[in-house]
């Protein structure tokens, strides 16, 4: 895999389908080739009260590694991230009267994946209870592994079918410090697939925020 981008698309008046074929045109007009459907979702677990301050612990998985779990335990100050196998769902099953899952803040983003050369294009109809929140653009550039050797040739990419919803700025997940001493930042890191999970679970905490139910699409 390459460095991945994620980008909230404006739905303004439109429906959720209709946002989505519109955003379908103008990646087939690129000249991008339609190859399957994608799915990244989301639950979240919190801890009981009995076990002291409150623990969170995010739970997604990613159809581009669907051997793989990610985890994220949120104890209020930091973000600890796992990569598992599949048992940890199972796992988490077990310790239910431990964690208790949030099942009406289950959260997914779902669409069509294209490819079109060293790109990978997936436009995601976001949901949460089966309510439409939002609309998802993920852009994989494939041959680079740094953010911040290929983020100008991905905004202008992305800028080529999104317009100026992109900023000209490269995203905030990638200029934050890791150690506030340096100027090191995650733009200069070699991108993993946790760096896309962390973004989603970014904006999926934003969706969760939201309170007014949009239509949603058919894909």
């Amino acid at each position: 895999m390459g460095v991945t981008v994620l980008q909230p698309y404006p739905v303004d008046n439109k429906s959720g389908a209709q946002t989505i074929e519109f955003l379908v045109k103008r990646v087939l007009a690129l000249g991008a080739v339609q190859v399957g459907h994608f799915l990244v979702d989301c639950e979240t677990y919190s801890s009981i009260p009995q076990m002291g301050p409150t623990k969170t612990v995010h739970i997604l998985h990613n159809s581009e590694q669907p051997a793989s779990v990610f985890s994220i335990l949120d104890t209020g100050t930091k973000q600890i991230p796992l990569v598992t196998d599949g048992l940890f769902d199972l796992l988490m099953a077990r310790i239910s009267p431990a964690y208790t899952s949030k099942k009406q803040t289950k959260i997914e983003s779902k669409g069509p994946r294209f490819e079109f050369g060293d790109f990978l294009i997936k436009l995601g109809s976001v949901t949460m209870s089966q309510n439409f929140k939002g609309v998802l653009v993920e852009v994989e550039y494939r041959p680079c592994l740094v953010a911040s050797s290929c983020w100008e040739l991905m905004r202008e990419f992305l800028q080529g079918f999104l317009g100026s919803n992109v900023s000209n700025t490269i995203p905030a997940y990638f200029a934050q410090r890791i150690n506030i001493n340096t100027n090191h930042t995650k733009a200069n890191d070699i991108y993993q697939p946790i760096d896309t999970i962390n973004q989603y679970l970014e904006h999926f905490s934003n969706y969760r925020k939201q309170t007014t139910s949009l239509v949603a699409p058919r894909v």
